[in-house]
C-alpha cells in the first residue's frame, strides 16, 4: 500500500494565503455623524452599527451598571413607537437588533435584509435617538438586572471575575464590570438614564458603520436620509466622554484574596496583573507569546496543568486590551487539593518564559499558525467586518491593519516574544484571587510567598 499518511507527526503548516479587508471608506453626514461604509457580497444582507467610544468605564462612581442599563433599555420602545410597535415593525423586514457595551465603547447593531436597508437605518435611528425610557420599563430592567447579579453570586467564575477587576483597579474606572452590583442598580433612576444617554450617545462622538451587500453609495444614501436628521447636541459632559481611564492605576487593593466556597471540589482562579493598552507596539508579540503561554489548549499552561498533572479541564490565559492599560490574566478552575501548586505553576510559567525558558521555534511555529489559520474566518458576515470596523475606529488603527496582521503576526520572531515577555509579565506583581474551600486552603497559602490572604464574601 502506498501513499500511506504518517499520523504520528502534526503535518507542516503551509503559508497562509493573503487576507484582504474590504475596503473602507470614510465621510460625513450633513450633520456631522462620521460614516464608515464597507460594501460586502454574499448574502443580500446589510448591518448598521452606531459605536460610541463610551462604556462601562463612564459610569459614574455610585452608578456602576449604568451603560449597560441605558444600552438594554433601548429596545423598549422609542418615542415613536411603543416596544411592542417598535419589535413588530423590526420582524416585518426581518431585522435583528444587538447592543454591546465594553468597558471603553458602546454599540448598537441592526442587520437586515438589503432591500429593507432604508427600513432598517430609519428604525436605529429612531431606537438611538429617541428612545422612551419610561419609568416603569426602567424599573422593570433594573429589577432583572439586579436579580442577575444576585444569581451570580453563586457562580464562581463571575464572583472571580468581579473581585479579580475591583482588586487589581481599585478606586478606578476599569475596578468594576459592566453589569455593577446589586447596591448600585437599586439607586439608578429614569433621570440618571435619560442623562447618561444624552451624554453619551452624541453624534459628534459616535461613527456609523454599514456593511453589506450595497454600494458605498447607496449604503451612504440610506445613512444620510436616516441619520442625518438627527440634531446635534450640545457637547457632551466631559466626565461621560472622558472618563479618567488614563490615570495612572494604584497598586493592588491586595496580593492574595480568598473567598469561601465550602466543601467545593474545585476552585475558581484568577491570577494575574495590570498589563498593556492596545496601543502597545508589542501587541503582535503579546498574541503570540499568549498562545503559547495559555490561549490555546495545547498551551504551556495545560499541558502542565491537563495533561501532565491532570488538575483542571482547561485554563487559558489572555491580555484585555483597552484604551488604558488592562488586566493580563490567568483564568481557569482546578481540583481544591491542588489550588496552591496551581498557582506556582502559572507565576513560574509566566516568569520563565520571558527568560530561563524562552519560546522555543515549535512554539513559536505553532503560535502563529494558530493566529493566522483562521483569521480570515473573523470577517464571514457583514456583522462581523462591521465589528472590525468598530474596533479600528476605537483604537484609532489604520483601514489597512487586517490586511497587515498576517504577515505582521508571521514576522514575529522567537527573541521578540522573549522581550515582550520580560517586558509586560511581571510575576512577582502578581494578583491571585481564589473562589474555593478555605478550611482545606488556608493553612498553604503561605507557600505563595502573596502576603496574608484577604478574605471577602462573593
Amino acid at each position: 500500500m502506498t501513499g500511506r499518511v504518517d499520523r504520528s507527526h502534526m503535518p507542516e503548516p503551509g503559508r497562509v494565503p493573503p487576507t484582504r479587508f474590504p475596503v473602507v471608506r470614510t465621510g460625513r453626514l450633513s450633520n456631522g455623524l462620521a460614516l464608515k461604509t464597507v460594501e460586502h457580497p454574499g448574502p443580500p444582507v446589510v448591518t448598521f452599527r452606531l459605536t460610541m467610544p463610551v462604556g462601562s468605564a463612564s459610569d459614574p462612581e455610585h452608578a456602576h451598571g449604568l451603560a449597560a442599563l441605558t444600552a438594554d433599555l433601548l429596545d423598549e420602545g422609542c418615542i415613536q413607537r411603543t416596544a411592542l410597535e417598535l419589535h413588530a415593525a423590526l420582524d416585518r423586514i426581518g431585522a435583528r437588533l444587538g447592543t454591546e457595551v465594553g468597558a471603553d465603547s458602546t454599540s448598537v447593531t441592526l442587520t437586515t435584509v438589503a432591500r429593507h436597508a432604508l427600513q432598517g437605518a430609519g428604525l436605529l435611528a429612531e431606537i438611538v435617538g429617541t428612545p422612551r425610557f419610561d419609568a416603569s420599563d426602567v424599573g422593570r430592567v433594573r429589577d432583572l438586572r439586579r436579580s442577575r447579579v444576585r444569581q451570580l453570586r453563586a457562580v464562581s467564575s463571575a464572583v472571580a471575575d468581579r473581585i479579580f477587576l475591583g482588586t487589581l483597579f481599585p478606586g478606578h474606572p476599569y475596578g468594576h464590570l459592566g453589569i455593577g452590583t446589586d447596591t448600585s442598580l437599586a439607586s439608578l433612576t429614569p433621570a440618571q438614564v435619560t442623562a447618561f444617554h444624552r451624554d453619551a450617545y452624541q453624534l459628534e462622538l459616535a461613527t456609523l458603520i454599514g456593511v453589506g451587500a450595497l454600494t458605498h453609495e447607496e449604503i451612504g444614501d440610506v445613512a444620510e436620509r436616516t441619520f442625518g436628521a438627527l440634531p446635534v447636541r450640545p457637547p457632551a459632559s466631559e466626565a461621560v466622554v472622558a472618563p479618567a481611564v488614563l490615570d495612572a492605576v494604584g497598586p493592588p487593593s491586595a496580593r492574595l484574596v480568598l473567598v469561601d466556597r465550602p466543601a467545593a471540589v474545585q476552585s475558581e482562579l484568577r491570577v494575574g496583573h495590570v498589563a498593556v493598552a492596545r496601543a502597545t507596539p508589542d501587541y503582535h508579540a503579546l498574541q503570540v507569546l499568549n498562545v503559547v503561554l495559555g490561549g490555546q489548549f495545547v498551551s504551556r499552561l495545560n499541558q502542565r496543568l491537563r495533561e501532565e498533572k491532570g488538575y483542571t479541564y482547561g485554563v487559558r490565559t489572555g491580555f484585555d486590551y483597552r484604551r488604558a492599560p488592562g488586566p493580563f490574566a490567568m483564568q481557569g478552575s482546578v481540583q481544591a487539593d491542588a489550588t496552591v501548586e496551581c498557582v506556582q505553576e502559572v507565576l513560574s510559567q509566566m516568569a520563565v518564559i520571558g527568560g530561563d525558558c524562552p519560546v522555543t521555534l515549535a512554539e513559536l511555529e505553532m503560535a502563529r499558525a494558530a493566529l493566522t489559520r483562521g483569521f480570515a474566518r473573523g470577517f464571514e458576515t457583514a456583522s462581523q467586518v462591521a465589528r472590525g470596523v468598530a474596533s479600528l475606529v476605537l483604537h484609532e488603527l489604520p483601514a489597512s491593519y487586517y490586511d497587515t496582521f498576517v504577515p505582521e503576526v508571521e514576522a514575529v520572531d522567537a527573541d521578540a516574544v522573549t522581550a515582550a515577555a520580560a517586558a509586560h509579565l511581571r510575576a512577582g506583581e502578581a494578583v491571585a484571587v481564589i473562589v474555593g474551600p478555605a478550611d482545606q486552603l488556608m493553612s498553604d497559602l503561605p507557600a505563595l510567598g502573596l502576603g496574608d490572604p484577604v478574605r471577602v464574601d462573593p
